[in-house]
């Protein structure tokens, strides 16, 4: 799936207290692509996130997913888009305590009112090397468990593109490196788009395209 943002502004506002939060973005994600954004807190970071991904409907501009206008979507439409066709995984792992680990990671699935593929889950509970974890509850599991959990929560349901906006932020600096070289295995496995919001520089630097946002501006400053 291509996903193509041209001209998106997200402008709070109006006369002195007018914020441009993002100013004119345009840029392109392909299946496949591995890409970091970051910036100074403030910078637009989670504006260009949550417009990218419909979270947010921008002031201006059009964001295409296959051609197909997503802010041209009812709400509904969109909420229904979003569950089927992005990943979200955020720095707060977000469990449900009272469930175990294969439920958080199904309850998705079963209130879209899909039939989950269990030997799917098999697959990718053991690449996210969670596989003998599976019953247990979030409280009985480490840090970078639950994050793998959460993670495998967002891509159960077959997502195009998975979104992560600082997600080793509540990590150790070992469990955080762990998990990111999980989420970029996986999705390069499962040929799906990632796109990570971090202030860390090591975890930026893992990515292949590595866009810049100061002031709400955009800039692509360095590819591998």
């Amino acid at each position: 799936m291509k996903i193509e943002a041209k001209e998106l502004s997200k402008i709070y506002g109006e006369g002195e207290g007018r914020v441009t939060a993002l100013d004119m973005a345009s840029l392109e994600i392909m299946p496949g692509d591995f890409i970091s954004v970051t910036g100074p807190s403030g910078s637009g970071k989670s504006t260009l996130l949550h417009l990218l991904s419909g979270l947010d409907r921008p002031t201006s501009g059009r964001l295409t997913y296959d051609d197909r206008d997503i802010y041209s979507l009812s709400d509904r439409e969109l909420s229904a888009f979003r569950r089927r066709s992005i990943g979200f995984v955020f720095q707060q792992f977000n469990l449900l305590p009272v469930l175990t680990a294969k439920e958080n990671i199904l309850m998705p699935l079963l209130l879209d009112r899909r039939r989950p593929d269990l030997a799917e889950l098999e697959k990718l509970s053991r690449l996210l090397g969670i596989h003998d974890r599976m019953d247990h509850l979030p409280c009985e599991l480490s840090g970078g468990q639950q994050q793998r959990v959460a993670i495998a929560r967002a891509l159960a349901a077959g997502p195009q593109v998975v979104f992560a906006d600082e997600p080793t932020r509540n990590l150790d600096s070992r469990s955080g490196g762990e998990v990111m070289e999980l989420l970029e295995k996986v999705c390069t496995k499962m040929g799906r788009a990632l796109v990570v919001i971090t202030h860390d520089s090591r975890i930026a630097s893992m990515a292949r395209r590595r866009l810049s946002i100061v002031d709400g501006i955009v800039t692509e400053v360095a590819c591998r």
